[in-house]
């Protein structure tokens, strides 16, 4: 009996939504970030054999995919903190599922990474036995990006603002409602375009563009044995992968606000309002002659609601030789006009 309640008061808090969210942004990035934790542990530990940078892009760029068709129809699989918060900024999302998105996609990424862990144990073994930061036998790139050589804290800082605006300008295009060209495609094309951010653009800082991509399993390290070296190597750069992103992402948001999204034009819509559509069909009607015997017979065809084929019956009709006219008058036959018929009046229907 007891475990009967249990379970209908987990089944009950489930279908709230805010729950429903928050686990759909966990299992998304989780999802996203064991497929791409585990191509980087293929390209440091498989000696360049098992793993390669363009395999790293394709497992991190798939791995969206997967997730957004995991938590796409529940939470929209944000899977990265920056596009969470552009959209909460921009006033496309409450403040107050922020911390709820976040807290989710945080957890799910730090459980990837002590997945991947698990999974590759192989790690100790590689860096003989003690785990590293840098030099050629680091293992800790496997969960975290760390400043290369060549870049410096400022010049990394900026390419990270620069790339997460690439993403979120071409995030708010690919699911743009005005552009049907990206409709039922837009994992697929979203996937595409992290694959593309890190082929062009990914060697200068690893390509983080997302907080809950990094801070997460750079905090595993940290606690798995790698120590403090997690957050002081590099100029202490584990705080541009957490702020670059949400610059970057809401400048690229605002552009493409200001550029292109308040300029779409709709599409023009198509009259469906049958009365409205009668209206511009009897607006066509020729004119008949002012002769007042034949003027009741063209008002009672003009005010009956009919299609222009049922009016151009009763202009027929009322020509017949078999009507009498009450004034006894002739009817001039070159005064009335049959009405078009519907193939005639459809440019009215289209336009």
């Amino acid at each position: 009996m007891n475990a009967t309640v249990v379970v209908t008061s987990v089944h009950e808090a489930l279908r709230k939504q805010p729950i429903r969210e928050f686990l759909a942004e966990f299992l998304s990035t989780y999802v996203m970030m064991v497929f791409g934790l585990g191509s980087v542990a293929h390209m440091v530990l498989g000696d360049k054999k098992h793993g390669s940078y363009l395999g790293v892009n394709l497992g991190f760029g798939f791995g969206v995919t997967m997730g957004v068709y995991v938590a796409g129809n529940v939470s929209g699989a944000h899977m990265n903190a920056a596009v969470t918060f552009t959209s909460c900024a921009l006033g496309r999302m409450s403040w107050k599922k922020f911390p709820i998105y976040v807290l989710g996609q945080f957890l799910g990424s730090f459980t990837a990474a002590a997945t991947i862990y698990g999974l590759f144990y192989s790690i100790i073994r590689f860096s003989g036995g003690e785990l590293t930061v840098t030099g050629p036998t680091a293992t800790a790139g496997i969960f975290a990006t760390y400043l290369p050589d060549h870049m410096t804290l400022w010049r990394g800082f900026l390419d990270e603002v620069l790339l997460t605006g690439m993403l979120q300008l071409c995030l708010f295009a690919i699911t743009d409602k005005k552009n049907p060209e990206f409709q039922g495609s837009q994992a697929l094309v979203i996937g595409i375009l992290v694959v593309i951010i890190g082929v062009s653009l990914g060697m200068n800082s690893g390509y983080a563009i997302n907080p809950s991509r990094d801070l997460p399993p750079r905090f595993f390290t940290y606690l798995a044995g790698w120590g403090k070296q997690v957050f002081r190597a590099g100029d202490n750069w584990w705080w541009v992968p957490v702020v670059a992103p949400l610059l970057g992402a809401y400048l690229g948001g605002i552009i493409y606000l200001v550029f292109i999204g308040s300029n779409t034009p709709e599409k023009p819509e198509k009259l469906e309002d049958s009365a409205a559509l009668e209206d511009h069909r009897v607006s066509v009607l020729p004119k008949t002659s002012h002769d007042p015997s034949v003027a009741p017979t063209n008002r009672s065809s003009v005010s009956s609601p009919l299609t222009s084929a049922s009016v151009a019956h009763t202009n027929r009709s009322a020509i017949s030789p078999s009507f009498t006219p009450v004034s006894g008058a002739p009817i001039k036959k070159s005064s009335v006009q049959p009405a078009p018929t519907v193939r005639d009046s459809m440019h009215v229907e289209h336009f």
